[in-house]
């Protein structure tokens, strides 16, 4: 790879986590070489040639992950790969097992073998479906998590196999015309229906920043929330 100094050098690991941002996942990767619709037609009418392409594409992943595990050693990956929309999944739950659980595995179990502590799996849609799966292939959080999926429940059922962070959906906070005192609400009813243990609060799209200036007073109210919910200082 030729890297002449890693990127993570100057970054005091006592005090942050050194991640590493993944993009996109096989899903994804299939159906932005396909196009969505022909992809989902495809996984129905040629399994074979499909099952092809994730090989394909899981091969390339895992050589991708020892090069990043042998320069850059993370102690997290980021890895994105949309599952759903907002209601439903986008294939059926058999199908999803048939493609996916076993490549997932090899991903994920390498990064896991090769000192990655923390598999963060991005997925802003209803997957609750899916979370036996997730737990199987080795996701230690996933992100992105959407309120339609009854958060409170998954991490009643699920909470210390894996977590949840999100709950704060975009669709919801970040519109025209947000008001503070409606997100700090939300917020607030997010964080005490799903407790302070295996629930991280944020939005779901995934990263930093927002459409509408929202961010900054999410960010506040998870901040005070935090404090009542773990009695801070």
């Amino acid at each position: 790879m030729g890297l002449k100094a890693n990127m993570y050098d100057p970054i005091d690991g006592t005090k942050t986590y050194k991640a590493t941002f993944i993009a996109p996942g096989l899903f994804e990767q299939s159906h932005h070489l396909c196009e969505i619709q022909n992809a989902l037609i495809y996984y129905m009418e040629y399994p074979d040639e499909m099952h092809d392409l994730i090989k394909y594409l899981t091969d390339w992943e895992l050589k991708l992950a020892e090069t990043i595990c042998q320069y850059l050693k993370p102690d997290a990956i980021f890895h994105h790969d949309d599952w759903g929309g907002e209601r439903s999944t986008f294939m059926s739950v058999p199908m999803f097992e048939d493609f996916f659980i076993e490549p997932y595995k090899q991903i994920y179990g390498y990064y896991h073998d090769h000192g990655v502590e923390l598999i963060i799996h991005h997925s802003d849609s209803y997957a609750a479906t899916l979370v036996p799966y997730m737990i199987e292939m080795g996701i230690d959080i996933w992100q992105g998590v959407l309120n339609t999926n009854d958060v409170p429940a998954l991490v009643k059922k699920y909470g210390g196999q894996i977590s949840f962070m999100g709950g704060i959906n975009n669709g919801i906070v970040d519109v025209p015309g947000w008001k503070p005192d409606e997100v700090r609400a939300y917020v607030e009813q997010m964080c005490r229906d799903c407790g302070p243990l295996y629930f991280i609060p944020g939005m779901t799209a995934g990263g930093p920043g927002s459409s509408f200036g929202v961010y900054d007073t999410v960010t506040a109210e998870i901040n005070r929330m935090s404090d009542i919910m773990f009695n801070r200082e």
